[in-house]
Order: C-alpha cells, then sequence, then structure tokens
C-alpha cells in the first residue's frame, strides 16, 4: 500500500536548518496581492523594508518550508502527487515572527486518517530559535485513493453555521499571475502553474495555492478587523472546500465576536463556490 500509516507516524521526525531575511518576507506578501496601492502607508507595512511586519502565515513558507511535496516524501508515505491536495491548515504562533531569523524546523506526520475513498495525512512542523519556539503549523493533506485501510476517521473539523448576516465582507481579486509570484516562495507544485499537469489532476487550468488564499484572507481579517496588528493573531484555523482561479475575486464574510473572527471565502464569478470553510481567527 503506498501509504503505511503505522510506519509514517512511527518514523523519526525530520530537522532542518531554516533562515529568512526582508526579501523573503516582501516576497510571500507580495504572493498574497500586497502592495495595492503601492504607496498606501497600510501596504507598506508588507512591502517596504524600513516598516516590514511579518504575518503570522509566512511560518508555511519560511525558509521554503516543507509544503506538500516535501510532506509526501516521508518515510511510509509514497503517493502520486497528482492525487494530492491541500485539506486545511492551522497554526500557532508562538510570538510574533522576525523580519528576519535562523530557526530549526522539525516536521513529521502526526496522524493519517481514513477517509473511506482518501487518507488524510495530518503533517506537523514546529519550528524554534534560541529564544524559544517560534510556531506550530498542521497541514491536513487529502490524498485520493489511498482510504479504505481500516483506520481512524479522525476528528471532525466543521464548525456550526455562523448566525446571522456577516459583520463585514470585502473582496480581494487573484491576479493573473499571482500563482506564479507566489510560488517562488517554495511551494513549486506544477499543479499550479503548468497547465498539462493540472489538466491530469481534473483541472482545466491552473489553480491557485491554497495556502495563498489562506494567507490573503489573513491579511484581510488583520488589516479589517485588527487595527492592522499582526502581533494580535494566535492561531488561524481553514479548512479549503474549493479551488480558486488565477484572475478570479475572492469574497471574504467576517464574523466577530469576542477573541475570534470566524470567516467564510467564496469565488465571486463562480456564483459564490466555496473555498474556505470553517476560517477562525483568535487573537489577543
Amino acid at each position: 500500500m503506498p501509504i503505511d500509516a503505522a510506519k509514517a507516524v512511527a518514523a523519526e521526525p525530520r530537522s532542518t536548518k531554516i533562515a529568512w531575511g526582508h526579501k523573503d518576507v516582501q516576497l510571500y506578501h507580495l504572493g498574497l496581492g500586497a502592495g495595492l496601492p503601492a504607496a498606501d502607508p497600510e501596504e507598506l507595512r508588507y512591502t517596504l523594508e524600513s516598516r516590514l511586519h511579518v504575518l503570522p502565515s509566512f511560518a508555511t513558507v519560511a525558509g521554503g518550508g516543507p509544503g506538500v511535496v516535501g510532506g509526501i516524501s516521508l518515510p511510509g508515505i509514497d503517493v502520486d502527487l497528482a492525487s494530492v491536495l491541500h485539506g486545511g491548515q492551522s497554526l500557532t504562533p508562538h510570538r510574533p515572527l522576525p523580519v528576519s531569523g535562523e530557526a530549526e524546523l522539525t516536521s513529521k506526520v502526526a496522524a493519517v486518517y481514513d477517509k473511506g475513498k482518501a487518507a488524510i495525512l495530518v503533517l506537523r512542523s514546529e519550528a524554534a530559535d534560541d529564544e524559544g519556539p517560534l510556531w506550530t503549523s498542521d497541514s491536513q493533506i487529502f490524498v485520493r485513493g489511498e482510504g479504505g485501510f481500516g483506520g481512524d476517521r479522525g476528528p471532525s473539523t466543521r464548525l456550526p453555521a455562523p448566525e446571522g448576516g456577516p459583520d463585514l465582507t470585502v473582496l480581494r481579486p487573484v491576479r493573473e499571475d499571482q500563482a506564479l509570484l507566489y510560488r517562488l516562495s517554495g511551494d513549486w507544485n506544477p499543479l499550479h502553474a503548468d497547465p498539462e499537469f493540472a489538466a491530469l489532476a481534473g483541472f482545466e487550468r491552473p489553480i491557485l495555492h491554497g495556502l495563498c488564499t489562506y494567507g490573503m484572507t489573513l491579511k484581510a481579517v488583520v488589516d479589517t478587523r485588527l487595527g492592522g496588528d499582526v502581533s494580535r493573531v494566535r492561531g488561524y484555523r481553514t479548512r479549503f472546500t474549493g479551488v480558486v482561479f488565477p484572475g478570479e475575486t475572492l469574497r471574504i464574510r467576517m464574523w466577530h465576536a469576542d477573541d475570534r473572527v470566524r470567516a467564510e471565502v467564496t469565488a465571486v464569478e463562480r456564483d459564490d463556490a466555496p473555498v474556505l470553510s470553517d476560517t477562525v481567527v483568535e487573537h489577543a
């Protein structure tokens, strides 16, 4: 069987040294669509090195990140990249991320769940520097055709529907070249650039990285609900429920209560097809 669940979970964690600088942070922010308008003081916090702060979701690409491609090369896992989709993501920043830094990144398969027609791999990455833990990140990787091995189905990540209308709705355009720019931060999956590979995976054309939509949504929440203060983010999780094609527009609906912002994201041009669901930003 291409996935040996017991072997994958029992494997020793992989550790590697990672490093990043202000150019990596700026490139990541630009890949999320930051910098429009270019002279807007609020956007300069994402693009100008003298004013730079770091969106916590940068953790998903810092040092190139293990990514989906790295995760499916771990012991006990041997699957076709064309059968792999990103199912969900959670992130806990333990303190604000520095503009430049070095850290030790430890990665492992935390769990393998059997969803019947598919398997879910939970890839956990933890980063720490000389001052202590920086972040913990979990990626839920959906592997089509690899379920049915009699394993645990795993917990449900679905939340009850939000009550009432959203407190705020914003639109965020996705540029035609956005996936090509975002992939320069380290996710080289050809699904996001190569039309022939996208067709093999069942898509009419390359799709946007789920983690790009993830970062765009967090930026929208920080900018509109958290006063632009990235240090207020305490946790961020989502479930990927649909794809985004470059050139489309994201509709981001937000419900704010106490120390949580709930968000739902849809693709405007496809009759508000769901993109991100069960999305929560926890904040100070």
